[in-house]
């Protein structure tokens, strides 16, 4: 779930996995899913790798697709509070517009726009707002936590909700990304009540920076989740070589 700003308009990282070669936990190298995109022989477990941190075995190959890059791309800037950023986000994500990122820090919404030159200039004048300069920056420093945002010792939780929740009633500094769906927060609140929070609204919270040990980073997973995660776990490395519990879940 560790993915940029792009994800909720391009998809995840894992969506982008094709195949892969790896060696399990019994010493076995396997190979899953192919090297292109019509490729439907066996289970889609090349994805699976995405996310398992680790556990399933140790990646040898991996076959990935990409796309061309926009021919171009913009980014506007709205002064707009955290309720109104998120109505609009969940708004326009409805629409047919070129969005490739969406996001609020503070009293502005950034959104970023890529395709053509003709979708991308339409939708600047239909949406209006404020050309961000070094847009570009922006978005890389959003995606590698280099914003100022994430600057600091205090806390900082990650909280995955469905993009349109309502501002959370929880005390601290807020980040909204993927068009409201991931909510980054930097709060010294106590830990039960930022998880309950997240649970109410149909999400989970994630600890990214903490100064207390006794924190759980990971979250907890339901019973039903757990068993079939521990099956798993247990037909790709029935010794343990790779350390996987089958506890918790990363964000």
């Amino acid at each position: 779930g560790f993915s940029g700003p792009r994800r909720p308009f391009a998809g995840s990282a894992r969506d982008f996995v094709l195949g892969t070669r790896i060696v399990n936990g019994k010493g076995e190298v396997l190979c899953f899913g192919g090297k292109v995109m019509k490729n439907v022989a066996g289970y889609d477990i090349s994805r699976l790798m995405a996310g398992s941190l680790g556990t399933l075995g140790v990646i040898l190959d991996l076959s990935l697709k990409v796309l061309p890059c926009p021919a171009a791309e913009t980014t506007l800037g709205f002064e707009e509070s955290a309720a109104n950023a998120i109505a609009k986000m969940n708004r326009w994500a409805g629409q047919p517009l070129p969005l490739s990122a969406a996001a609020h820090i503070g009293e502005t919404l950034y959104v970023r726009l890529s395709g053509t030159e003709s979708a991308v200039g339409a939708a600047c004048k239909r949406l209006g707002g404020e050309v961000v300069e070094n847009g570009e920056l922006f978005w890389e420093e959003v995606r590698e936590h280099q914003q100022v945002f994430f600057q600091g010792s205090e806390p900082l939780w990650r909280l995955s909700v469905p993009p349109a929740t309502a501002t959370l009633d929880l005390p601290g500094n807020w980040l909204i990304d993927w068009g409201g769906a991931q909510r980054w927060l930097v709060s010294g609140a106590p830990e039960a009540n930022i998880r309950s929070v997240a649970a109410k609204a149909g999400g989970y919270a994630t600890i990214f920076r903490n100064s207390s040990p006794a924190c759980d980073s990971l979250t907890q997973l339901d019973p039903t989740t757990r068993t079939l995660q521990a099956r798993i776990r247990q037909a790709f490395d029935p010794n343990g070589v790779f350390g996987g519990t089958g506890a918790a879940v990363a964000a």
